[in-house]
């Protein structure tokens, strides 16, 4: 009998480094490994290494004959010429370079420029802003720095021996404010405007293309150049055109299959290429999860309790309105700004109330994501839920009321590994896979939700218009 081929996927996340091993042919999960990873905004990258590690113990990565790697998007992992790190990478989330952003932004001749360029207004997210922080804040670092990576190009580097070319994807490179998705090229002079000089920056992949030869971890197996999160995601999630993911996880994102690039003068919309050779315009929101898990909290309950009295409230939550911005946000772009519950009356204080406004609130910012796609002009043909926040029962029950769309639900599953894993396969193979579609389930518009979420919707616009 023949031994099936194995392909591993990996995702390196803000919070933990999950690995999916899946049989070539089928498609089916055979094993999984998990390490947690360190919180906060800056982080040792040698310790996303070492949870690769950990997560791979056991013999989860035995016999496997490709791997590829999608990580979290935009962080900056600088090494100096011996290939070590010269500080802790500065993750996405991490704001300090907001007022670098606002200077590259002005520097260029405005937003329109930027998203003209490459598709992307600076944002603290963004790599650039990041470099450009480095520089002004740290010249002792920056005067070190040679190579640039992202998280998922540093894990590829580490799995094909350190060799003298790193490579990355046009998904991930898409994000970093010096890659243009339209053209597939590098803009070098905006590396250099943002960080003074050139960097060594990794050779850009094609999809699919195998990127290099596994020397350590899983020795022999061919690499696939990753990808970002979300590029994962999307290929994991099998998204077609027309399809609008909506993805609940530490952030928020609401991104589509798309195929063409798009350019937002606002800098709602990020324009991202995506892992297929396609486009994969995006809006971010720094809370997601994170504000049920703050809800929970605050009404010292669990998940389950959260949802039980979230769906025993009225829409609207009579009136009670919570503005997520828990650690400041990104759309709109408000590094500084804090979460607000605002309309607080003696008839409303309940906590089932709070617990509505919660879930709502946390929904809003998603539905204001997919506003700025279809101004874009992007099609949507349905929204395909996923990531941890959507298992919430009331979630999926109040999604559709606030989205005013009906919404397919995705089973649990760890999306952008699984992505990581189709591009591995592809790797291999040269061939993407057509492995089975995700199972899902539909929450359809309940009649008459036009007007309740006209009014959801407006109600809390009111509250974000109104504070700073």
């Amino acid at each position: 009998m023949t031994k099936p081929r194995l392909v591993a996927g990996v995702d390196s996340s803000t919070q933990a480094t999950k690995i999916v091993v899946l049989d070539v042919e089928s498609g089916r999960v055979v094993r999984e490994g998990r390490a947690a990873h360190p919180p906060g905004t800056e982080v040792d990258p040698w310790l996303w290494w070492s949870a690769l590690g950990e997560a791979a113990e056991g013999g989860v990565l035995d016999e496997v004959q490709a791997i590829s790697v999608a990580g979290q998007q935009h962080g900056m992992v600088l090494l100096d010429e011996r290939g070590e790190p010269v500080r802790d990478a500065l993750l996405w989330n991490d704001t300090r370079s907001a007022d670098a952003a606002n200077d590259l932004i002005e520097e260029l001749g405005g937003p329109a420029e930027w998203a003209a360029e490459v598709g992307t207004v600076p944002v603290a997210a963004i790599t650039a802003t990041k470099l450009r922080w480095t520089a002004r804040a740290e010249p002792d670092n920056a005067a070190r720095a040679h190579r640039v990576l992202l998280p998922h190009d540093w894990l590829t580097w580490l799995l094909a021996g350190r060799p003298n070319e790193a490579v990355t994807d046009r998904g991930d490179a898409s994000g970093t404010g010096y890659f243009s998705a339209a053209t597939g090229e590098y803009r070098t002079d905006l590396l250099r405007l943002a960080f003074g000089r050139d960097l060594d920056v990794p050779r850009v992949c094609a999809p699919g293309e195998p990127a290099a030869v596994a020397s350590e971890l899983v020795a022999g197996a061919v690499l696939g150049a990753g990808t970002g999160d979300n590029m994962g995601a999307a290929l994991g999630a099998g998204a077609e055109a027309g399809d609008v993911i909506v993805s609940i996880g530490t952030s928020g994102t609401v991104f589509a299959a798309y195929d063409r690039p798009t350019e937002d003068p606002s800098g709602v919309v990020a324009g991202f290429a995506d892992a297929s050779g396609g486009f994969l315009p995006l809006v971010c929101t720094l809370n997601a999860a994170r504000v049920l898990q703050a809800g929970a909290d605050l009404l010292g309950v669990d998940f389950a309790e959260l949802d039980r009295l979230a769906l025993a409230a009225e829409p609207g939550a009579g009136g009670l309105v919570l503005l997520p911005y828990l650690e400041g946000e990104r759309t709109p772009n408000r590094p500084g700004a804090k979460g607000l519950v605002a309309g607080l009356t003696g008839a409303n204080a309940t906590r089932e109330n709070l617990a509505r406004a919660v879930v709502e609130g946390m929904l809003c910012g998603l539905a204001d994501g997919l506003d700025g796609l279809v101004a874009q002009g992007v099609p949507v043909r349905r929204l395909l839920l996923l990531g941890g926040g959507s298992r919430s029962a009331a979630v999926q029950a109040l999604a559709p009321w606030v989205l005013g769309a009906p919404v397919t639900v995705l089973a649990p599953a760890e999306y952008v590994a699984l992505g990581a894993a189709r591009q591995a396969a592809w790797a291999l193979t040269g061939t993407a896979p057509s492995w089975p579609r995700p199972e899902e389930s539909s929450q359809d518009l309940p009649d008459g939700a036009a007007e309740v979420t006209s009014s959801i919707r407006a109600g809390y616009a009111a509250v974000r218009d109104n504070t700073s």
